[in-house]
């Protein structure tokens, strides 16, 4: 009866021993499964962070070309815009005398129409009118382009339109204004092309 008890002892210890290592056999593969697993996931995550970072380059190579494509246009615009302001000012600065230049041709031409009746015209007072016709010819055309005279004699001396050329006496409602004119002074446009050159009473 002894022997008979420690042999049931004895088995069921085998089957105890062989159960646990049956167990520890499935544990071992379930961490082994799951170690490959998270390993796959790893791996997976490296992937996507790698497309990630391809993409991402792309994008901005993309953007930096456009960028420059974008700033080489405007240089391209900027340096034409450039080119055409400088020829269209050389042209203004170069031309700007063109329309007064043009309008005093006819004076000109008037002009040696004058020299040539004169040559063998001995009647004084015609050449005085030809002369006077000239004259008044060359003063509307710059009158007609913006010119005007300064009123001087009378007026007090302003430095800023008049130079004194000398100082005389003069009566005391006189002093300190212009009694004569030396040199006629102008305006274009209300603007002073010409002092005038005058002599002040004092």
């Amino acid at each position: 009866m002894s022997n008979y008890f420690e042999w049931q002892c004895f088995c069921h210890q085998i089957q105890k021993s062989t159960f646990m290592n049956e167990e520890q056999n499935i544990n071992t593969e379930e961490n082994k499964n799951m170690s490959d697993e998270n390993l796959v996931n790893d791996e997976s995550f490296e992937m996507d962070e790698h497309n990630d970072s391809n993409a991402t380059s792309s994008d901005l190579s993309e953007q930096l070309k456009e960028a420059q494509d974008k700033y080489l246009r405007l240089y391209s615009d900027f340096d034409n815009f450039r080119k055409r302001t400088q020829k269209e000012k050389a042209d203004l600065i170069n031309f700007a005398a063109g329309d007064v230049i043009k309008d005093l041709l006819g004076v000109l031409d008037d002009f040696e129409r004058a020299i040539q009746s004169n040559e063998n015209n001995q009647d004084i007072e015609s050449i005085k009118e030809g002369f006077k016709l000239l004259h008044h010819k060359f003063d509307l055309a710059l009158k007609q382009k913006g010119l005007s005279e300064m009123e001087c004699i009378g007026g007090a001396f302003d430095a800023e339109l008049h130079e004194a050329i000398t100082n005389i006496p003069a009566e005391d409602d006189m002093k300190g204004k212009v009694v004569d004119v030396v040199q006629k002074g102008y305006f274009l446009k209300e603007r002073v092309l010409r002092y005038a050159k005058v002599v002040v009473g004092q």
